[in-house]
């Protein structure tokens, strides 16, 4: 499963865009929401432990600075 979380200012503070994935650790099934509350992977069967893969994207770009020679 797979959420987005858009970029926000939160108290002043910007909170970049992010992207977090839950797959299974035993297989690397990608769960839903119902597998997940079933608490077991439809895929292999085994007892759910979960794997994250978390991006994070960046919200600004520093100024360049140059001149013309």
């Amino acid at each position: 499963m797979k959420t987005v979380y858009e970029a926000q200012i939160v108290d002043g503070l910007v909170q970049p865009k992010h992207e977090v994935q839950v797959e299974c650790k035993a297989c690397g099934y990608d769960l839903d929401e119902a597998e997940l509350s079933a608490d077991t992977c439809s895929d292999c069967g085994a007892p759910l432990n979960l794997k994250q893969h978390i991006s994070i994207h960046a919200t600004s770009v520093p100024a360049a600075g140059g001149g013309v020679m």
